[in-house]
């Protein structure tokens, strides 16, 4: 991790934002990252859980009676069991603490997951060593980035946490249920298992929320394709296989292990950057027109960072850093600047 560190010193203007390194086991992952899994997934869990109440019909209701109560109780816990499974088995797939585009962990404890990097180096035909440096310093390029940009943490968890509050839940499979409604047959905890086996309680996307994942697609997108700009310039030809590496970091990323999807299948989010190699595109023409400096200094304010149509066309925003047009910028800085130095009393 100081290797990498060294080496992404000369890349990136943003100072080392680690200030400790550990190995994790997936049990230690879990520990240090449950508040925030608890966080993005507390939101639908309590949907889950009131889910009932709300949709089934009257005459059911009054069938039910006092069994309501278990109903939703168990509903909750049938949807934080297979939450709960599903993050357990990411546990044992992530490579590093920030795997997954996210600052799951604590502020500046850069960690690496060795039993998983050790599965890793034995499919691939890298050094062990040179795996081990190569997501160090993807490790490390995170930690920069959620360090040293205020803003980035909390608007990330934001979109995400507001993604899961605004969820519909596809209650077709409840109202089914509630047809031939049987109170007696929900007294048994299988029964509901075998409910939600079968996407009972199957997220439903709204046309908000797609705009909003659009949002969030794009700011992981950015934050990767930053991280592989800075950590290719940095490792260069000291690592051989850094290239070979990216690329199956890219495909992974792309697709999703199968922890990643059973979490998207239960919250209806999926975690992916989708435009990564335009991001990527985009930071390295970006590098080569205005330099380390200047680039980085785009994290200063959420205003100043590339949106969607950029992705897709890079010149245009270019150009505005160049000098074509920054009057958007510089009116940012300037309006964070007025911010940073008002007087406590105005």
């Amino acid at each position: 991790m100081r290797l990498a560190e060294t080496w992404l010193d000369g890349v990136t203007a943003l100072p080392a934002g680690t200030t400790k390194s550990e190995a994790w086991t997936p049990s230690d992952w879990l520990d240090h990252t449950l508040g925030t899994w608890k966080r993005l997934c507390d939101p639908v869990a309590e949907q889950i859980s009131a889910v009932w109440a709300s949709t089934l019909p009257e005459e059911a209701k009054s069938m039910a009676g006092p069994l309501l109560a278990m109903m939703s109780q168990m509903g909750g816990m049938a949807f934080g069991s297979q939450l709960g499974q599903a993050v357990g088995t990411m546990s044992r797939e992530v490579w590093t603490s920030t795997d997954i585009g996210l600052p799951l962990g604590p502020k500046g404890v850069a960690a690496l997951m060795p039993d998983a990097i050790e599965t890793l180096a034995e499919g691939l035909e890298q050094p062990r060593s040179e795996i081990m440096t190569f997501l160090a310093a993807r490790e490390a390029a995170h930690h920069r980035l959620f360090s040293h940009v205020p803003w980035l943490a909390t608007q990330l968890l934001n979109a995400v946490e507001a993604f899961a509050k605004g969820m519909k839940v596809d209650a077709s499979g409840i109202e089914e249920l509630a047809r031939g409604f049987d109170p007696s047959a929900l007294a048994d905890p299988s029964k509901m298992e075998e409910l939600l086996s079968q996407g009972m309680f199957e997220p439903k996307t709204t046309p908000e929320q797609a705009a909003a994942l659009e949002r969030l697609e794009t700011l992981l997108a950015l934050i990767e394709g930053w991280v592989q700009t800075v950590v290719t310039a940095a490792l260069g030809d000291r690592l051989p296989g850094a290239q070979a590496l990216s690329e199956t970091l890219r495909r992974r990323r792309a697709t999703g292990g199968p922890a990643e999807q059973t979490f998207a299948t239960l919250v209806g989010l999926e975690l992916r950057p989708r435009k990564l190699r335009e991001a990527a595109a985009l930071w390295e023409r970006l590098t080569e027109a205005v330099g380390d400096d200047a680039r980085d200094a785009v994290w200063q304010h959420p205003d100043l960072l590339p949106d969607a149509s950029d992705l897709d066309d890079p010149a245009a925003f270019i150009d505005r850093a160049v000098g074509g047009d920054t009057s958007g910028i510089d009116q940012a800085i300037a309006d964070l600047e007025k911010e940073a130095n008002k007087e406590p009393d105005e």
